[in-house]
């Protein structure tokens, strides 16, 4: 955040970060469409379990295979044919806020509001098909807190695993208990992105990874009986900078990937979040060197000692940007091979645009235009860096795909040995 823009935040006007003049584009007064309701309403089938009564622990290599097997179905073959079908809509990563609740008050967070309804079952089973026909095999499950409703993800994961979808479970964990972690792993779970921004709990900072510690523990155990990965996702927030290379180690002692975020104020407005002004956990520009020197100590560990991350080289270099306010320009593809499912159905290009009030359409029928997007994206682009969008961003170019499925070759298809760069 830059200067400037810490100012205005810290004395509450505007309360985003975005153009005033594409704010107002975004925020019309129109109210976004409504779901039409389906002819013959279904819910999701009811989950049998266990599926699998006596699981027996992995080997490496079959583990691996599992995962590089999976992993060519869900994500390359699909990018593949986006490729070929480049003027279509095919979300490679489609975003399905099941909540819009949390049981959690992170102070820099303000995707949760705990008056919104959550998915109802028929929108999500809708969409899950929707998805599937027009050739996305990637599900990532979003909140709010995904896990105030277990029963419900159970069946969404179930569900979408019989289709041969890859689900992603963002969580902080508070909620996945041993059962949970059993029934999800059982129905096909692939990935849990468990976010977590200290070790100790803070009032500002509740995503700890010590009240978590004995979930995690099973969670990291059970991943070879039933074959999904996990990784930490980690907000880097001024107060949390000795946190965060500690999670690192506890990641790397328990062999799981890392991803980082750098902590952002609202880039569109949220009239439901009550920690803008004076908040702790922003970054200022006094914060900005040791800021830089936690992200080439990062990006050391993994070159100097492989240790596993998400975010590629590059995008460490460019969060400094990021903080700075100048970020460098790059082709975000959401709307266009990213989106997102609202609770009620209703669609949107990213995370930042999930309170917009433009028409984006809904599922069944989706309103993106490119053009349109591409205008919103010259201004808002300056100021967002999302990890999953810069990663889809990056790997539209089919050169530096190809260098790297070739590297993989050279391992054996052993699962990643590190992101694209």
């Amino acid at each position: 955040m830059s200067e400037q823009q810490h100012t205005t935040v810290a004395t509450g006007t505007p309360a985003f970060r975005i153009d005033p003049t594409l704010h107002q584009i975004l925020y019309k007064p129109a109210a976004r469409p409504t779901l039409e309701p389906a002819p013959e309403p279904e819910a999701l089938p009811e989950p049998p379990y266990p599926i699998h009564p006596d699981p027996q622990p992995m080997t490496k290599k079959e583990y691996q295979r599992l995962n590089a097997f999976r992993t060519w179905k869900t994500w390359g073959s699909p990018y593949f044919k986006s490729l070929w079908h480049r003027g279509e809509l095919r979300p490679i990563i489609p975003y399905l806020f099941t909540e819009w609740k949390c049981n959690l008050d992170c102070h820099y967070c303000w995707s949760y509001n705990n008056k919104v309804k959550g998915m109802s079952e028929e929108t999500a089973k809708r969409s899950i098909d929707w998805l599937h026909s027009i050739g996305s095999r990637v599900l990532a499950l979003m909140g709010g807190e995904p896990l105030l409703r277990p029963k419900l993800i159970h069946k969404v994961v179930y569900y979408s695993a019989k289709k041969d979808i890859f689900v992603y479970l963002p969580t902080n964990g508070r909620l996945m208990k041993p059962d949970v972690i059993d029934r999800l792993g059982d129905a096909g779970l692939a990935t849990v992105n468990l976010a977590v921004d200290s070790v100790k709990e803070r009032k500002e900072l509740p995503k700890a990874f010590e009240p978590i510690r004995s979930y995690f523990e099973y969670l990291v155990k059970r991943q070879h009986y039933y074959g999904y990965t996990v990784m930490f996702n980690i907000n880097i927030c001024r107060t949390n900078l000795d946190d965060v290379k500690e999670l690192t180690e506890i990641a790397h002692d328990a062999g799981i990937a890392t991803d980082y975020h750098i902590n952002e104020s609202p880039m569109t407005e949220q009239d439901h979040f009550k920690h803008l002004s004076e908040n702790s956990t922003y970054l200022t520009p006094e914060d900005w060197p040791k800021v830089d020197d936690l992200l080439d100590y990062l990006d050391a560990k993994r070159h100097n000692e492989g240790y596993k991350m998400v975010n590629q080289s590059k995008h460490m270099q460019d969060m400094k940007q990021l903080m700075r306010g100048a970020v460098p320009p790059w082709k975000c593809r959401a709307g266009q091979n990213s989106l997102i499912i609202r609770t009620d159905g209703t669609l949107a290009p990213c995370f930042p645009m999930y309170s917009a009030t433009h028409d984006w359409g809904t599922i069944e029928n989706p309103k993106f235009d490119v053009e349109q997007l591409d205008a919103m994206k010259t201004e808002c682009s300056k100021h967002c860096l999302s990890t999953c969008n810069y990663i889809l961003a990056y790997c539209y170019d089919t050169k530096r795909v190809l260098k790297w499925i070739a590297k993989q070759a050279m391992h054996g298809f052993r699962g990643p040995t590190d992101t694209i760069q």
